[in-house]
Order: structure tokens, then sequence, then C-alpha cells
């Protein structure tokens, strides 16, 4: 990922055209009542209820309960043309604010920390400015408010539910605001932009004892210790030094005592990759470290391999829309940002193996308000003036799109 000042670089806020400025009171009061009431996935009834009855106070067709809390509102233009399809997610983390903000989350371990608020509030701006100016564009715009980006996953859910049908969706777009950017910048780049997401548990089985009877036992912590170690070796030495992958343990415990040799020791992780040619390489190689490794010492083991979320790929053609859209919207010394890539996921992913689209960062980092915690941090926060700059970009690609 490309490496920026989180201080906000000079921005011409100017080129966001005056009603859409015009909004932006608005969009921060939608983005501080959300902000108030984070729900976690597929719990986001409140958050369902808010937008469903912004869209139902402005005349806007939508369906709801989609993949049980999901939204998707549908704004016809004034001509027939093709399908943009816009996706916001809904959902918060289980997370503890720090924040001493007046919008402070009124419920209790939940927060959202993540942006997500922000994505609904500009899916909703957009929603408002299209529906008042339908003679602006042709075709049909199908605004997805999807739930449980976090997880367990909604995008899917809703893929399977038909939300891409009638009207069917001719492309996808989508944004997240973005603190490893600073506010005046976009990341954008056709191809993989965020890594693909699997999880894996692992058990080691051995044969526990006195710590100093290690002769009696099969030291579960020894042959863990092992594996540990030798997962490293996958990437180092079996993926192509070009490409970008991680194997990570995260979490690994066993052990009850000083003087007591572990039966078990249990480990979990994560594993990450852009290039999809690597779907199913790594629960492969994963299982034979370990198994060859339990073999060599007398352990068994127990696996579990999820395959959570796949990367997601941006088409060039509608990356080269948003690029070319963002540089008309932004201008300072950094702009459009080409190379901004993380080995973060997002099930975004699942849209874009159906049709061709584009997900995109939006620099919202603001270092001199103190606003440049990372995603997930208990003081996350971002400037609210990206809000109106991420309607203006939606609105200018359903203008370019749809004409």
């Amino acid at each position: 990922m490309v490496s920026t000042s989180l201080s906000p670089h000079p921005i011409d806020t100017s080129r966001i055209r005056a009603t859409i400025q015009s909004l932006q009171p608005e969009l921060v009061e939608w983005r501080r009542q959300l902000h108030q009431k984070p729900e976690l996935g597929f719990r986001e009834q409140l958050t369902a209820a808010f937008i469903a009855q912004k869209l139902e106070a402005w005349g806007i067709e939508h369906e709801t309960g989609i993949a049980q809390t999901g939204i998707a509102a549908i704004i016809r233009g004034t001509r027939p043309g093709r399908v943009l399809g816009i996706r916001a997610d809904m959902d918060a983390l289980p997370i503890q604010e720090e924040n001493t903000v007046a919008y402070k989350s009124q419920h209790d371990g939940v927060m959202h920390a993540c942006g997500h608020d922000g994505h609904v509030t500009i899916a909703l701006g957009t929603a408002r400015y299209l529906a008042q100016h339908r003679d602006a564009f042709a075709g049909t715009v199908k605004i997805i408010f999807q739930p449980a980006e976090e997880g367990p996953g909604g995008a899917k859910p809703m893929i399977e539910a038909g939300v891409l049908k009638n009207p069917d969706v001719d492309a996808m777009i989508g944004l997240h605001l973005w603190n490893n950017l600073p506010l005046g910048t976009i990341g954008v780049r056709s191809g993989a932009l965020m890594a693909a997401v699997e999880l894996f548990n692992c058990t080691i089985l051995g044969k526990g004892g006195h710590g100093a009877m290690p002769h009696q036992t099969i030291d579960s912590i020894v042959v863990a210790s092992q594996v540990v170690t030798a997962l490293q070796t996958i990437v180092s030495r079996n993926v192509d030094p070009i490409q970008s992958a991680v194997v990570t343990v995260g979490k690994l415990h066993a052990g009850t005592a000083h003087n007591v040799i572990a039966a078990t020791a249990k480990m979990s992780g994560t594993v990450r990759y852009f290039n999809p040619q690597f779907d199913g390489f790594f629960k492969q190689r994963l299982e034979q470290i370990v198994r060859g490794i339990c073999q060599s010492h007398g352990a068994d083991y127990t696996l579990e391999y999820y395959s959570l979320y796949p990367p997601v790929i941006n088409d060039e053609r509608i990356a080269g829309l948003v690029r070319s859209v963002a540089e008309t919207v932004i201008e300072s010394p950094l702009g459009v940002v080409p190379q901004c890539q993380t080995m973060g996921g997002e099930d975004m992913s699942f849209f874009l193996q159906e049709i061709p689209g584009c997900y995109f960062f939006l620099g919202s980092a603001n270092a001199d308000k103190d606003l440049a915690y990372p995603h997930h941090h208990p003081r996350f926060n971002f400037d609210e003036t990206a809000l109106g700059m991420g309607v203006e970009i939606f609105v200018r690609c359903v203008e370019q799109y749809c004409r």
C-alpha cells in the first residue's frame, strides 16, 4: 500500500456541486444518528428501519428483509438504459467505543469502528439526489444496503436471494471510507484490491504427562511450535516471490501448569492472498505440513479450514470509470492513488464475481483533527467532509455509466 501523510492535502470542494454541498449538514446528521445506534451483522433492524423510513419519505421504490435485514432501493431514470448497482454495508463491530463525541455509541460493546455508518449515509445521499434528478441519467440505479460484512457475510445471501435480479444489474460499484489515506485522496485500481480471507483451526493431539518425564509423553506444545514455524515456509518457499500472500497463526493455547506436558495444543489463524489461482492451494499445503509433523512425532490432529471471502477483483473498465470520475471530483497533490492495496478482506468480492464492478477507497483520515485512528480501533472516527465527496463520486459514476 502507498504510504501517505494522514493530514489532508488541500482539496477543492467547489468540485462538489452545490446541490450535494447543500446536503452536507443532513449527511452529517444521518451519519451521527446511525453511529449512535450500531448493530452487529444480521441484527441491523434499527439501521434498516432508518434507511427504509428515508426511502419511503423520498418516494423511492425499495424492498426490505432481503437476507434478513438487507434492503434494495430502485431509482429509475427518465429513459431506458443500463442498470448500475451501488453497494453499502450496514453492520458494526463488537467494540466498546472510547471516543468522547456527543454522538458516541449508545449500544454497550458495539461500535461503528469501520465507517459503515458513513457508507450507509453516502448511499442514502446518493439515493436522495438521484430521486430528485431522474432526468440526469438513463436506465436504473439499484442501491443495495447489505448486512453482516464484518461476518459471517451478507453479500452471498443477498445474491442467493436474487438482489442482482429484477432488474438485472449490469455493473456494480462500492466504496470504503479509508483512514489509511488522508482526506482528499482516493485509492482505485483494476485487478486485485483486497485479499481472499481463509481461516483455520487446528488441534494437536499428543499425550500428556509429567514435565520431568517427557519420554512418557507426546508433547503437543513441541509439535505445535514446529507447525507454527513450518507454516511460514508456505509463502517463503511455495509462493512465487512476485505474488503476495500471508499465513498468520493468531492464537496458540496449550498447557495448564509449569510441570505438566500438555496433551493438546490449539491454534487458529488466517490466510490471505490476491491471486484467485491460489484457491484450495493453502488448505492443501497447510494440511500436508500439519500431517507430516504430527506423524514424525507420533501425534494426531484435527483441522478445520474455511474459505470466508474470495479476493476483491476490480474490472478494468469500471475501475477506469471510477478513476476518471474521481479525477474530476478530487484535486490535491496526491489525488488518485492507483496502487492502494490491502490484505484486508471484503465480501463485496462476491458481487464482483457475479458482475463487473469496482470497489475503491475514499480517503477519510485527518490527523490535524485527531481523526486518523485505524479501522477497528475503539477511537476510530473519520473526517465527515468525505461524505459529500462520496455522494459526488457515486452520482457522477451514475451519470457517466447510465447515459
